[in-house]
């Protein structure tokens, strides 16, 4: 690339800092934004529908969002790559804060959705940029260090954003929920701009952007992805506007694919899934996003219709994996040392698939225990598969590529969590419909459980319905083995540092 050294196409790292702890530091707070804003709103909507209102349309809090973040992943990707990292994550967290100080000053819903799509385009800068620069910082022997770093931080996060949003919805406005990320962004930022040094570069030939591709790119990917979290939510699978999305998207994927062909510098280079290695791990980590979904989204449903748990305990449940994930993923390097990325990353997801593959078989209606050492064991298997796969992946690529790679492997993963939620989702409304006599979908049966007018054979009906997205998961994971183990090299091809 024309903005890039010749060290840096060579496979330097020229990202170099005044103070490495500082930036650190910001990724870590970055990566705490980025985190906590998927979680925090969710047990804030009561106060917010009744302060707003728009009941019928508050789902699209979540889903603008998530759809921002998705569809810029790669745009920014690229830009990190012909830009430089600092310039990029700077631009992305002055687009949260802005999109953060917007949603606190909302006066109805709908401007409430806007502005959670303007955080969500600065979103995808703070995920894709932190993750390629914790690469670029360290050498390949310390990678796994700052990756577990940023593994405990997406962890707590996770679990702490629901009773955050919760204790500042309760005591004090659900609009402190987008102003606390004002200080903490604020103070990230400043980390960046005073500690991150990145040496100057060559600027001549004149950098292209691929606007044209980036746009495109947008389109495809928002209609496409909106067509997955509405259908069958919003309007029915077969009805006119869901078959008119997959229409619309299908024929930008078409645009797409002409432009990017054409373009000199494509946002999304051919390269990407000609590589084995890419290629493997971005199908495999598509394929985790799509198993993720049924401990996260069907998981507290069981463990409070089947189990009988209160919200807290339910929560409990499901938190347990992000405490063995984060330390199976900072260990992870001890074994890919010795039997490499690839062999690391199969034996953590063949184990995952047994896990999955053991819920079902919990006894009926079963113990809180049983499923919380599953989960357990779950986030072990994960860490052994995910970090060791994102390390490696970065590894084999030289600075002016990891950024558009990277974000590759992110965009996968969060568009496999996108599909799990809408594949998952649907199979388990079908075995309720089956098991009740085609009545009732897994949102209606939990309310009326919820109220205590369903009878036993409903909560039956939800454990077969959970049972049968367990099993979907494991085939998930299934699958992720086998294109490691057809796809992928036996040995990535690490360049030096």
């Amino acid at each position: 690339m024309g903005s890039t050294s010749s060290a840096a196409r060579e496979g330097a790292r020229p990202a170099t800092t005044g103070r490495r702890g500082a930036v650190v530091a910001a990724l870590m707070l970055s990566m705490a934004l980025a985190a906590l804003d998927a979680t925090i709103v969710s047990t804030a909507v009561p106060q917010i529908v009744g302060d707003l209102g728009g009941f019928s349309v508050f789902s699209w809090l979540f889903s603008g969002y998530l759809l921002a973040v998705t569809v810029t992943l790669p745009v920014y990707g690229k830009l990190s790559d012909t830009f430089g990292r600092k310039p990029v994550l700077i631009a992305g967290s002055v687009v949260f804060l802005l999109g953060s100080l917007l949603c606190a000053v909302a006066w109805n819903m709908g401007a409430l959705i806007a502005f959670r799509v303007v955080q969500g385009l600065g979103g995808g800068a703070l995920q894709g940029t932190v993750q390629t620069l914790a690469a670029d910082l360290y050498p390949l022997k310390d990678r796994p260090r700052i990756q577990s770093k940023l593994s405990t931080v997406w962890a707590v996060s996770a679990v702490a954003g629901p009773g955050l949003g919760g204790v500042l919805a309760a005591y004090a406005d659900w609009r402190w929920i987008f102003l606390i990320n004002l200080p903490i962004g604020a103070v990230a930022l400043w980390l960046i701009v005073r500690h991150l040094h990145e040496p100057e570069r060559e600027t001549t030939p004149r950098a292209r952007v691929d606007w044209a591709g980036a746009l495109a790119v947008f389109a495809c990917g928002g209609v496409l992805l909106t067509a997955l979290v509405q259908g069958g939510v919003a309007w029915p699978w077969l009805s006119a506007p869901s078959l008119a999305l997959f229409g619309a998207g299908l024929a930008l994927v078409a645009v797409v694919v002409l432009v990017e062909r054409r373009a000199a510098e494509p946002i999304i280079p051919g390269w990407v899934w000609r590589r084995r290695t890419i290629a493997a791990v971005n199908l495999a980590l598509g394929a985790l996003g799509l198993l993720m979904v049924a401990p996260s989204v069907f998981l507290p449903t069981y463990a409070q219709s089947v189990l009988g748990l209160a919200p807290v305990a339910a929560g409990f449940v499901l938190s347990v994996w992000t405490l063995s994930w984060p330390l199976s993923a900072a260990l992870s390097q001890h074994v890919y040392r010795r039997i490499g990325f690839r062999n690391t990353a199969m034996l953590g997801i063949g184990t995952a698939a047994l896990i999955l593959l053991a819920f079902p078989f919990l006894p009926y209606p079963g113990q809180a225990w049983q499923p919380t050492l599953l989960m357990l064991l779950l986030g072990a298997a994960l860490g052994l598969f995910q970090l060791p796969l994102i390390v490696g992946v970065q590894s084999t690529v030289g600075w002016a590529e990891r950024g558009t790679t990277t974000a590759s492997v992110l965009f996968c993963r969060q568009t496999g969590q996108t599909v799990g939620a809408a594949v998952f989702g649907a199979v388990a409304n079908g075995v309720l419909a089956a098991r009740l006599g085609g009545a009732g979908d897994l949102d209606s049966v939990t309310r009326a459980l919820d109220s205590g007018t369903a009878p036993e054979a409903t909560r039956r009906a939800i454990a077969d319905a959970v049972h049968a997205v367990y099993l979907g998961a494991a085939g998930a994971a299934a699958l992720a083995f086998l294109v490691l183990l057809f796809l992928a090299p036996r040995k990535f091809p690490v360049l030096g540092d």
